[in-house]
């Protein structure tokens, strides 16, 4: 054999990639292949900030391709048949792909392996590259998944890992196959002012960086929102332009108690994944339902917006919001705060407050998105579905001086420390000079209204 291709999705990256490393060792050329497709966009993807940040990942692939003699070829069209159809066009016998779990990926893939075994072609899929440990690798006994993180952490934590695979040296393409222009950010419209650059080099910058400087006090530090201490790697490990195998390798490497904590959060996002691989249906249908009757009608869409707006009368929850809108991106305490808060003390769907995320996260995926959101709306696996974060709580204790909430909400940046998370409490001429909202409801009406509606009152 002398080409095979080489589907990318979301594992945009050169470093650590087990199908271009497994088409190399196979064939003396390859064809990295990246197709556009219109089906996906239909899913949700198709979001300003995910495009520009996918755009970045582009470029900096093809130019890592470049570097080592081959480059990117991009199509657009149904994935299935542009596949096909190059793999015919360049004679090849076999084509690469990463694993994935959605219920679109899975058909995806085996839509692809009848069209290739029809052309006497063959699809290898390669487990363990969107995700640190395969998907369906580690299982209970009697069932096909975990429902609960902890035991699902303890096997994790003991199933050996492979070691990454660096970067090719060459890679040879074939100079035939047409390639349609690698998308540019600048084409990009919509896009979040502070979005973060995308692509495996900023990846790959970025972590040795959080390792080298918060790794250490990550675990007393990754809840506080001022601080932000956080690796904000998530939107790398979606798109795939950082390995998470490799990232779990390097953070075990470091050591110390930070660093445990880091690999963790990577547990909980293959939890994820392997929970979603098994249940495709959670992406939109409640994992345990509760016979939830999610408040409708025209308060409810006025509560809605102004939740999405930032301007719900809650410091901590309107400058998590204030930040999404701005960066594509949030604190992931913040994620908490905000999804308890739409759920549990405005009682809306959590069905609406994932697609208002999937609109503008950068790093908005079905598996992280929906299953975290399911998990703090309590229709998910944690195990304690009925508990509520307070706001104004949780913001004394992770912004205790207010830092985040003045940098997200100019309108607290004069006001006392003693009222930065409770405003409504200033009174007299200290009120009248700020502009900050009431709250749009009480924390004691929504919990009771919460507490009604599970039949917990």
């Amino acid at each position: 054999m002398n080409v095979s291709v080489v589907l990318y999705s979301s594992d945009l990256r050169v470093h650590d990639h087990p199908p271009l490393r497994a088409a190399l060792e196979a064939t003396r050329e390859v064809v990295p292949l990246f197709v556009r497709d219109p089906a996906v966009d239909r899913t949700g993807f198709a979001a300003p900030n995910r495009l520009a940040f996918l755009a970045d990942c582009l470029t900096d692939l093809d130019a890592a391709l470049r570097d080592r003699g081959g480059r990117l070829v991009v199509r657009h069209g149904d994935t299935v048949a542009e596949t096909a159809a190059l793999a015919r066009e360049v004679e090849a016998d076999e084509v690469h792909m990463a694993a994935g779990y959605s219920a679109f990926a899975q058909a995806r893939e085996e839509r692809l392996r009848r069209a290739l075994e029809a052309d006497g072609r063959r699809l290898y899929v390669h487990e363990g590259v969107i995700t640190a440990v395969p998907a369906g690798e580690v299982t209970p006994q009697g069932s096909d998944h975990f429902a609960v993180f902890t035991p699902y952490h303890r096997r994790w934590a003991d199933t050996p890992l492979r070691s990454p695979a660096g970067a090719p040296r060459t890679v040879r393409v074939p100079a035939g196959p047409r390639s349609e222009p690698v998308p540019s950010r600048a084409e990009v419209e919509g896009v979040s002012e502070g979005l973060a650059a995308g692509g495996e080099s900023e990846a790959r910058k970025r972590l040795t960086a959080w390792l080298s400087r918060h790794a250490d006090s990550y675990t007393e530090g990754h809840d506080d929102l001022g601080g932000d201490v956080t690796s904000r790697l998530s939107p790398h490990l979606h798109f795939g332009s950082l390995s998470a195998n490799e990232a779990v390798h390097r953070a075990r490497s470091r050591g110390g108690e930070g660093a445990e904590g880091f690999v963790r959060q990577l547990c909980w996002r293959d939890f994820n994944h392997q929970l979603l691989s098994a249940r495709p249906h959670t992406s939109w249908q409640d994992y345990r339902p509760r016979q939830d009757q999610w408040r409708t009608g025209k308060q409810a869409d006025a509560d809605l917006l102004a939740w999405q707006e930032g301007r719900t009368g809650y410091p901590a929850v309107d400058a998590a919001m204030r930040q999404l809108g701005h960066e594509g991106w949030m604190h992931n305490r913040g994620r908490l705060l905000t999804a308890s808060f739409l759920t549990k003390t405005l009682y809306l769907d959590w069905r609406i407050g994932a697609r208002h995320f999937l609109d503008l996260l950068v790093d908005g995926d079905l598996a992280n998105n929906q299953l975290n959101w399911q998990w703090v709306a309590g229709t998910g696996t944690d195990t304690r579905p009925n508990r509520v974060l307070n706001p104004v709580l949780q913001g004394k204790k992770y912004d205790p001086d207010g830092r985040y909430v003045r940098r997200w909400v100019p309108e607290l940046a004069e006001v006392p420390a003693r009222a930065v998370h409770e405003p409504w409490k200033l009174t007299g001429p200290e009120r009248a000079a700020c502009p900050y909202p009431e709250p749009i409801v009480s924390l004691a009406d929504g919990l009771a209204r919460f507490r009604h509606a599970r039949g917990r009152d």
